[in-house]
């Protein structure tokens, strides 16, 4: 008998849906097919669609911002996950500059993240590395972490990496085979000025610093045949120049992931009174920009959502640049809000692709063998309100979406049922060797 047996709905399979039945046991999808079976629980999805578990590369939870620590713990962030559809989401270790660090950072994570309602994974993360770089890729390798993140800007805060050590990670990936993940921005063209407020934020890092870096970073891994992954691109000059200089490399070894505000919003939001809730780094960019990533969306590989969340208080409370926190929330709406945009293309770079670039097994769809990561969906109406994490705002309040997550199902476990929340314990994911 199954354990969870889900019957009448269309679900994605094969990149089309299909009206097909599911079975569930232990954790694992067991069946698929037309046939009817008894089952511990049956779920009727007649006219409601089911999708892949969503998997979320790019959060940061309980992330201290030096001012401020993120709103969203493990906890409340993988809450709001779960009323998004998100099954599994991938924070980011503390940086570390070693080995030795690197082992000592997971630890105090891992700690974290217990707390989890949906599985978890960690990116590592380097800043001016003074150790062996093999050294570190080997432990990074030994945690199950296939992924490490580098910063080619902040070198105010110390945690920039510099071309020459990129260069050695690159061709490290092609030997290990990892993903070597950057924020990209040039560090000499960001402004840096005591007097700058938040509304000076996409002037400070203007879209030129992200356009030159990322160029720069695709030619190093065509030279060294190595894998980059370039997170949050927010500019759709950037996007355009990779594509049409380096689309041959796409999906290849290079991969690009942007975030639902970059589709969304522009840069004169910035200028009203609320601007101040609408400041993250990379910032918003101009309308011809937001335009051409909407035209070049094929061309990425993920979506994530970069979310950081902070209050109301926490944003106008910092008018100046400096020390302002830098981050929103958007884990509960990115998936309704893409779909909405880009139709049923966005479920492959919010789900499979994800979990094929990091190695998670049994993460990539819906299969026979495959954890049950399900997400079922209801076309209905909604205004979109406050999430249900720990925050009292989110910049997608009050938009029209024809969707709804009914539910969502980690591992065969309703994490959202009907729309109420249940607690779960989530799972650490480790990357396949």
């Amino acid at each position: 008998m199954f354990d969870l047996f889900i019957k009448n709905g269309l679900v994605y399979i094969g990149e089309k849906f299909l009206l097909t039945n599911i079975g569930v046991t232990d954790e694992k999808i067991t069946y698929l097919g037309n046939e009817e079976f008894p089952a511990k629980e049956v779920i009727d999805a007649k006219h409601k669609r089911v999708i892949p578990g969503l998997i979320d590369p790019h959060v940061h939870f309980a992330l201290n911002c030096g001012t401020v620590t993120s709103r969203d713990d493990f906890n409340s962030g993988t809450r709001s996950a779960a009323y998004g559809g998100v099954t599994t989401i991938v924070d980011f270790l503390d940086p570390t500059r070693n080995a030795k660090e690197l082992v000592k950072s997971f630890k105090e994570r891992l700690a974290l993240a217990k707390s989890s309602n949906v599985d978890y994974h960690f990116h590592a993360c380097i800043r001016e590395p003074n150790g062996d770089l093999e050294e570190y890729v080997l432990a990074m390798k030994e945690l199950g972490i296939n992924t490490v993140k580098l910063f080619t800007t902040y070198s105010e805060t110390h945690r920039r990496t510099s071309d020459k050590d990129i260069i050695k990670l690159l061709k490290l990936s092609r030997t290990y085979d990892f993903l070597v993940c950057a924020h990209i921005e040039n560090d000499s063209m960001i402004k840096h000025d005591d007097n700058l407020t938040y509304r000076d934020i996409a002037e400070a890092r203007d879209s030129k610093s992200e356009t030159t870096e990322a160029l720069k970073l695709c030619e190093y891994a065509v030279k060294t045949k190595g894998y980059l992954y370039m997170v949050h691109c927010s500019s759709g000059y950037t996007l355009r120049k990779i594509a049409l200089k380096y689309k041959d490399y796409l999906g290849k070894n290079i991969f690009i992931e942007s975030c639902p505000q970059y589709f969304v919003f522009n840069k004169e939001i910035l200028k009203s009174d609320l601007g101040y809730l609408y400041t993250f780094a990379p910032p918003l960019r101009t309308e011809r920009e937001r335009k051409l990533m909407c035209k070049y969306f094929d061309y990425l590989s993920t979506i994530g959502t970069d979310h950081c969340s902070f209050n109301v208080a926490d944003k106008r409370g910092h008018e100046k640049l400096k020390g302002h926190p830098l981050g929103i929330g958007g884990i509960e709406t990115s998936y309704l809000i893409m779909h909405q945009m880009f139709g049923d293309k966005v479920i492959n770079k919010m789900s499979k692709n994800v979990a094929e670039i990091e190695r998670f097994a049994g993460k990539n769809g819906i299969k026979v063998g495959n954890y049950a990561d399900l997400v079922i969906l209801e076309s209905k109406q909604q205004i979109t309100g406050k999430p249900h994490g720990a925050t009292d705002y989110s910049v997608y309040e009050n938009m029209r979406l024809s969707q709804v997550v009914n539910s969502t199902i980690v591992r065969g476990k309703f994490v959202l049922k009907d729309g109420k929340f249940i607690k779960n314990t989530g799972k650490l994911i480790k990357c396949e060797k």
